[in-house]
């Protein structure tokens, strides 16, 4: 059965150049491809954050919080057993070909890159070795952002929201403080609600 990525375009104001909304993203078990690996993502796991790593400053390079994540970025939640590099998200790919790689989360187009100051959306099939263990995340739990400069940007989960409407895109808007925003599926219709968890930088 030809999985169903559950991926609505959407208009969303103050989000330049990005329109979708991921509803149910990605489909548990099954399904996907791990033929077309993304020439932008991190094949291999040079930045590591350690359980203790510390919020490390802002990239000293000015950047355009909008533009597409570059190489060598990860993310890492180490109780769920989380560390996936990288990508930037395929509109055509993701949504029209409905072929989303396994291995890797994906840097929602349009969002901020981590570390400058905005809302940073990533999202990943609901399967192991991915996002799969989201769905046990907790309040307190730590998200590092390995950077290719070999820095560790240290968050904590504030908030887990278990069932998010597929229609719902206040997530994806971009906010005037830094936060992750990490979302899986529940399951594989378009009308399943999206699992999102929202993390802050540590204090």
């Amino acid at each position: 059965m030809r999985p169903h990525y559950g991926i609505r375009k959407l208009t969303l104001p103050g989000v330049a150049g990005s329109a979708l909304i991921l509803a149910s993203v990605l489909l548990v078990g099954g399904g996907g491809t791990t033929a077309s690996t993304p020439t932008t993502a991190a094949t291999s796991s040079t930045a590591v954050a350690s359980p203790t790593g510390s919020t490390s400053a802002a990239p000293s390079a000015a950047r355009d919080p909008r533009t597409p994540i570059p190489t060598g970025y990860r993310v890492q939640i180490f109780r769920l057993g989380i560390d996936l590099p990288l990508a930037e998200g395929d509109l055509a790919r993701d949504i029209d070909q409905q072929k989303t790689p396994e291995g890797f989360a994906f840097h929602l187009p349009g969002t901020s890159i981590p570390g400058l100051g905005s809302n940073t959306y990533l999202y990943a099939h609901a399967r192991t070795g991915m996002f799969l263990t989201l769905w046990n995340a907790k309040v307190g739990d730590e998200v590092f952002i390995s950077t290719p400069d070999l820095r560790a940007l240290k968050y904590v989960v504030t908030e887990v929201h278990p069932r998010v409407a597929p229609g719902d895109v206040s997530w994806v808007q971009p906010t005037q403080s830094e936060r992750l925003t990490l979302q899986t599926s529940t399951g594989p219709n378009p009308t399943d609600p999206r699992f999102v968890v929202v993390a802050i930088p540590a204090p």
